[in-house]
């Protein structure tokens, strides 16, 4: 029989209660209110960016961000960092174009790009728990070998000629109307959901429903919060973290395969400084780089900030060189937020 623990002394509720803090509530509602700000000043600044098609073109945008933003969330709720998601979507991209080629269907080539992320993700974990190796080293390394993994694999050449079958998850949307004119063109009268954003819809609800509702999700808060104290309650921590990384690996083969088929061609190089946007994302919605701390609503509201900036800086004419500055001061306005939050 293992002995019950006495709670820590100095803590008010317990890592296994999943209730939200007040000032992450607060930082939520701050970055809501950012998100609000910015689509009102942007849409001030030019009348093109309040359009439906450049909505649309967020949305795109913001699917591939939001998807690898959700599952970073996971590996900092419980105090890991995961800076391979950007190499493994390419070498996940790489592996379902490369399986299309082969002559398998789209549908099991992408399942099998997932698979390719997900075993990246396991062994992050496996590193991170079983060699005790500090993420943030682990993960670098995977960085470093999946992208190389992916040129090798590639001759650092784009596989293209996919067919129109793999741009279907890209570039489809539902309800889309489209009407033939007279001189035998068509034309869009509604371009409609893009599936991109639709897939990012049904993820988000699934994670936020695991994270809050499931077992799992209430031991991957315990394990950030006090992972000595959650291993004595009966958590068992290395298999969390373990499901946090493969998680994470999962969904950058997931955005990996959205990605690619935006572009109906697999590039090796791409995906470079995502796991940026990613990590930014996650801190701006109220994800605690302590860990313990983080909503996928918040990832979400963090990915469009991320998604609108971007966007509206280019209709700005604003250089890709000055926009990495601004993130760069967004994502340290973000982290400074988050260890002032953190201070007894």
């Amino acid at each position: 029989m293992s002995q019950a623990v006495k709670p820590a002394q100095g803590r008010t509720s317990t890592p296994l209660a999943g209730l939200m803090p007040d000032a992450t509530k607060i930082h939520r509602l701050s970055a809501l209110l950012t998100l609000l700000l910015l689509i009102a000043g942007f849409s001030l600044a030019s009348q093109a960016f309040f359009s439906v098609n450049n909505g649309l073109t967020i949305l795109l945008q913001t699917s591939v961000i939001g998807l690898l933003g959700i599952g970073m969330t996971m590996v900092i709720i419980t105090g890991g960092i995961d800076l391979s998601v950007g190499s493994v979507l390419a070498l996940s991209g790489v592996a379902t174009a490369m399986t299309v080629k082969a002559g398998l269907p789209v549908a099991p080539a992408m399942a099998i790009g997932v698979v390719v992320g997900a075993a990246c993700g396991a062994v992050n974990g496996l590193v991170v728990t079983r060699l005790k190796i500090p993420p943030f080293v682990a993960t670098l390394g995977m960085m470093l070998m999946a992208r190389g993994l992916a040129l090798q694999l590639t001759g650092a050449a784009p596989i293209s000629q996919l067919g129109e079958a793999f741009g279907r998850l890209g570039n489809g949307a539902l309800f889309r109307v489209v009407e033939m004119q007279p001189n035998g063109f068509p034309k869009v009268i509604f371009p409609g959901i893009p599936y991109p954003a639709i897939l990012l819809l049904l993820v988000a609800i699934a994670a936020a429903y695991m994270l809050s509702r499931r077992q799992i999700g209430r031991h991957i808060y315990a394990t950030g919060s006090h992972q000595e104290a959650a291993r004595l309650s009966g958590v068992r921590v290395d298999q969390v973290k373990l499901y946090a990384y493969v998680m994470s690996g999962a969904l950058a083969g997931l955005a990996g395969n959205v990605l690619m088929s935006r572009l109906v061609t697999a590039q090796p190089s791409e995906g470079v400084m995502y796991e940026l946007d990613a990590i930014a994302a996650a801190v701006i919605g109220g994800a605690s780089l302590s860990g313990g701390v983080g909503t996928v609503s918040g990832t979400m509201i963090g990915a469009f900030i991320i998604g609108i900036l971007r966007n509206g800086l280019n209709m700005a004419g604003v250089s890709a060189f000055i926009q990495q500055i601004v993130i760069g001061a967004v994502v340290i306005g973000a982290v400074w937020i988050d260890q002032i939050r953190n201070r007894p």
